[in-house]
This record gives C-alpha cells, sequence and structure tokens, in this order.
C-alpha cells in the first residue's frame, strides 16, 4: 500500500506560506494583485477627524435631508488623508440609498485609499482592497459601524458589542437577524429561519429524494442522520438531538461549508447555546449567535467571540460532517434518518451552481494562490493545532487507490462516498468540507496536502 504520510511543513507534498514582500509584510500576490497600501498613520485619530466622521455618519443615517453641496465633512475627511477611514465610508455605501450620496463616498473612500475601482462592484472592490491589505479600523470604529447598522436594521444593538471579532471585516449578507426564540423556530419570519428540532423520517419514505442529492451526513454514538443540502440552504442552521448529543449545525452556502458543534458538556452554569443566524457575513462566511446569552461565535472555528460566551472562553467542539450523495449516504447507513422535505418550505435554491457558479459574491480580499477559490477542501485541526486542508478530489482518487492519506495524527477515510478524518485509534476528528477561500482565509497557516 503506498503511504502517503506529511508530517512536517518541508516533507513531499506539503506547501507552506507564499513568499512575503519585505517593505510591506505582506505576499507578493497581494501587492502584484492590488498595489501597495497606502501609508497608514499612527494612534488614534485627531478630535477634528472624529468630529468630521461623525458627521458623515449622521448624513448616513439622514440621506433624505442631505445636499449635494454639503461636501464639508467629505472634504475634511478626504483633507485628513487617513485610509483607516475607509471602513466606515464602505460600511455607508452598503445602506446608501441615494445614487448621489453613494457616489461621493466613492470618490471619498478611493482618495483615501489611492485607487480606482475598476468594476461595476465598486463597493466589493474597495473592500477586497481594505481586506488584502489588512487595513486596520480606527479606534471607537465599532460606534460609528453601530450607528448605522442599527439604524436600518432593528435588532442588532447587542449584537454590535465589543469583543475578540474584526468588526471592519463584518459586513451585512442583505437579510434581518433571526431573534425567534428556542422552540419557536415553526414561526414565520423575516430570516433565514433556522429549525430547531427537526422532524425526521426513514431512509424508505424520504422518497423525494433523489440518489444524486446531495446531503450533509452525521453518526454519533451508532445514529445516523442526513441532512439534505437543499434544506440546509433554505435553513442553514440547525439545532439538533443524535446519538444523545446536543448539536448547532450552520450551514454557510457562501463559503460551502456545513459543520455539526457539540452544544452539550459544557462548563457549569453555561447553557447550551441556541444558534441562530445573525445576517451579518465576516469574509463571505455566515456570523451565527446564541439567542440566549446574545454571544457572537466565530462559525468556522467555534469560538464564542463576544458576550457572556466569550467571558467564559467557550469553544465548541467539532464532529465530522459527510458531504455525499444520498444513495451513497443511505446504502452506507441503512438505518439513518433524514430531514423531512416540508422543512425545505417549497423552495430548492442550487445556489452552489447559479448564484455561486461564477465565485464568491461577497467580498473576501486575497485569496491564498494555492489552490483555486471554490475548490473543495477538507478541513482539519492536528493534534498539535496544525490546520490542514485536503483538496477533496485528490484526497478521494488516493483513498479510492488504496493509498494512505495522512498528516500527523490525522488519517482520512471513506465513508458513504464522502471523507471522515479520524485519529490513528479511529477517533473522530470533527472534519467538514469546505471552500478553499474560506478554510485558508480562517485558518491563514493552513498547510495543503497536495499528493
Amino acid at each position: 500500500m503506498t503511504r502517503l504520510l506529511l508530517t512536517a511543513l518541508m516533507c513531499i507534498g506539503l506547501s507552506g506560506a507564499v513568499a512575503q514582500a519585505q517593505d510591506q509584510g505582506l505576499p507578493d500576490y497581494i501587492i502584484e494583485e492590488f498595489g501597495t497600501p497606502p501609508a497608514v498613520p499612527d494612534g488614534p485619530l485627531s478630535e477634528d477627524l472624529y468630529a468630521a466622521i461623525s458627521d458623515l455618519v449622521t448624513l448616513g443615517t439622514n440621506q433624505r435631508d442631505w445636499d449635494l453641496a454639503d461636501r464639508a465633512a467629505f472634504d475634511a475627511v478626504e483633507a485628513a488623508g487617513d485610509p483607516r477611514v475607509a471602513w466606515i465610508i464602505t460600511d455607508m455605501m452598503r445602506f446608501a440609498w441615494r445614487p448621489e450620496f453613494n457616489a461621493v463616498l466613492t470618490e471619498t473612500a478611493m482618495a483615501l485609499m489611492e485607487v480606482e475601482v475598476q468594476t461595476f462592484r465598486h463597493r466589493a472592490e474597495l473592500i477586497d482592497h481594505l481586506m488584502a491589505w489588512d487595513m486596520p479600523a480606527y479606534d471607537n470604529y465599532l460606534d460609528h459601524k453601530r450607528t448605522i447598522f442599527t439604524n436600518f436594521i432593528p435588532g442588532w444593538e447587542r449584537i454590535f458589542v465589543d469583543g475578540d471579532i474584526d468588526w471592519h471585516m463584518v459586513d451585512w449578507g442583505g437579510v434581518l437577524i433571526d431573534d425567534r426564540p428556542y422552540g419557536r423556530s415553526d414561526e414565520v419570519c423575516n430570516c433565514i429561519p433556522a429549525i430547531d428540532n427537526p422532524r425526521v423520517e426513514t431512509a424508505a419514505e424520504a422518497t423525494w429524494l433523489d440518489d444524486d442529492d446531495i446531503v450533509f451526513g452525521i453518526v454519533l454514538n451508532g445514529e445516523a442522520r442526513a441532512y439534505p443540502r437543499r434544506i440546509m440552504e433554505v435553513r442553514e442552521m440547525v439545532n439538533d438531538t443524535l446519538g444523545g448529543r446536543d448539536l448547532g449545525i450552520p450551514y454557510c452556502t457562501l463559503c460551502g461549508a456545513a459543520q455539526a458543534y457539540f452544544t452539550d458538556e459544557l462548563p457549569d452554569g453555561v447553557d447550551r447555546p441556541i444558534l441562530r443566524t445573525s445576517g451579518l457575513l465576516i469574509r463571505s462566511n455566515k456570523v451565527m449567535y446564541d439567542i440566549t446569552t446574545w454571544s457572537v461565535f466565530d462559525t468556522f472555528t467555534g469560538r464564542a467571540v463576544t458576550g457572556p460566551l466569550l467571558e467564559r472562553g467557550i469553544q465548541l467542539e467539532q464532529a465530522s460532517v459527510i458531504t455525499t450523495e444520498w444513495g451513497a449516504w443511505r446504502e452506507a447507513h441503512p438505518d439513518t434518518t433524514v430531514l423531512v422535505e416540508a422543512l425545505a418550505l417549497g423552495r430548492d435554491f442550487d445556489f452552489r451552481n447559479t448564484r455561486d457558479a461564477n465565485g464568491p459574491i461577497f467580498p473576501v480580499g486575497d485569496v491564498d494562490p494555492r489552490l483555486a477559490v471554490q475548490e473543495d477542501v477538507i478541513g482539519v485541526i492536528t493534534a498539535s493545532g496544525q490546520p490542514v486542508a485536503f483538496p477533496r478530489a485528490t484526497a478521494l482518487l488516493a483513498l479510492r487507490s488504496g493509498a494512505e492519506v495522512a498528516v500527523e495524527n490525522i488519517r482520512l477515510e471513506l465513508d458513504a462516498g464522502g471523507i471522515r478524518a479520524v485519529d490513528a485509534d479511529g477517533t473522530d476528528l470533527g472534519s467538514h468540507q469546505a471552500f478553499w477561500f474560506a478554510w485558508s482565509q480562517f485558518h491563514p497557516d493552513t498547510w495543503l496536502w497536495e499528493g
């Protein structure tokens, strides 16, 4: 049997960080694609500049009263030449409903960033630059951002709080917050509707599913369940119990990642988090939160980043999610249950092959050039804490040929047509599939297995 064992950065088939541009501390590919970032002043903003930004924020929340000749605040911001202010300008652009107001915002941001946008997606292009340059925000930026976002979208007052999160990277995904209490997820909402304790049926009863329909499969303590992608594209969040364990299961359609977090067996005094969709995004990944404490989580890592759960240092552990076809899952797990068709609410989006077919629709900044932006990878963390990404197609070919695919303590194995990561003793390691851009941005130091 061929052994593909990769244990260190210098081993064959494992690539590391790309070359650095020493003068900027940024990778060469970023400088090539986005140019050299403008100089960033040290320290806090001057009182005059902060006041000018506050005036702009007031204008942004009262655009109807703005006159095109009223350029004093814009001129003051532009004259200061601080590119950190471009973050709040692009925030205002997200809610600029007057074209002329949006045009002046765009001009101001371009002047601060010393760039000219080249496409009709001018706001996204500006944010891509800011993200790629790792442009910091100014002190007290969150106060301005909170004012803008909560003025237009009710329900976010308890979301936009200080914490361990890069608020300048957070954007609005175009939907409202799901703030329905636990157990009331059947109520209609103007949001992406999570489902609590979903109804399920047997494989024999699920005649509505075709064999080639994509499902996300989970097995816990001998109990198997399939979560059809068609349903998860509508719901994007499930709070469920499987194999005697409580789970929160987010599916980010934008980054191709279904994940399963254990929401039980937490420290004393911490109630089960009930996960909901906030309507916000960070680098094109959904931002989830706990409806009980209003603590925000990093959806991709399961770490609490605001609120009481941040104070308790809560880090949710993951179970593996197998992305595969229904026919293969049903054959491998004949006793599986599956969510009932009614949970799809009569919808069948197929975002992957329609809306997202040409790449990310929200800003993601720079993308590690080692793989294509939306190539599917299996992501997992080693025992030493090192993230590793396995290109799914390459790993499948290797496993089907009888090769062993391994990195440190990680061993990949086939499961119902998909891939699971286990330890040497067969212990599940909580792997999941995702687009490369998402995995590499939330794990920028990731190793890449190349077979």
